[in-house]
């Protein structure tokens, strides 16, 4: 099976990388979409550029597609470049977003391939665990959630650090594993990475919500 896999850079996406590479497939791409209009309903906006550099560990090809995240064409500037390759289907990481899910799989109905969500309705704390405990090294680069101050900022989860979010999000009721837009992540180093990624940052924090700004992003090779 030759796929490519829709990338934010972020821990969903690339736990779905995994398991198509642990299926054996030919991941061919690594495919992500850079917004510039500041907002989408569909991607990931911040710390995508990453996802380059991940590519390089991880030795597939990555390919960028622009588009300036209006609503109902940002899935159509997606649907034109993967029209250019030689593909059997795309895998993404979608957990529980129906707008994100049916959108993808109309478009792989027009271009005759098939779309995997691998990760769909998993179990919120065992898909976190999971990814702890099999070394994926999980950043927050984003919080926007009652209950998560600018200490998570920058902060690489261990399994110490699990446990503490898991009673956060039980005592001001958000999700675990930031579907509901609680969080943002960059994925570091993992089993499917030949290496891992360094970088320097700035923080932006108004008191309620913050992200990460890179300014270098550094590849280190095993």
């Amino acid at each position: 099976m030759r796929v490519a896999v829709l990338s934010s850079g972020g821990k969903d996406s690339c736990a779905a990388l995994w398991w198509a590479m642990c299926k054996g497939w030919d991941v061919a791409y690594l495919v992500t979409v850079t917004i510039s209009g500041g907002d989408s309903h569909m991607f990931q906006v911040p710390g995508v550029a990453a996802v380059q550099y991940q590519a390089q560990l991880c030795g597939i090809k990555w390919i960028n597609v622009a588009s300036e995240g209006i609503q109902e064409l940002e899935i159509d500037d997606l649907q034109a470049e993967l029209a250019k390759l030689d593909i059997d289907g795309i895998v993404s990481g979608a957990l529980r977003s129906d707008y994100q899910k049916s959108r993808l799989e109309r478009m792989c109905e027009k271009l005759s391939i098939i779309s995997w969500t691998p990760l769909w309705h998993q179990f919120s704390q065992q898909h976190m665990r999971n990814l702890v405990d099999n070394g994926f090294g999980v950043m927050l680069t984003g919080v926007s959630t009652e209950g998560m101050g600018e200490e998570w900022l920058g902060h690489t989860l261990s399994k110490e650090s699990l446990t503490k979010l898991e009673e956060l999000s039980k005592k001001y009721r958000f999700n675990v594993d930031g579907e509901g837009g609680e969080y943002e992540t960059l994925v570091l180093h993992g089993p499917h990475m030949n290496g891992k990624l360094t970088v320097d940052y700035q923080s932006h924090w108004d008191g309620v919500r913050g992200h990460l700004e890179f300014s270098k992003i550094d590849v280190v090779n095993n």
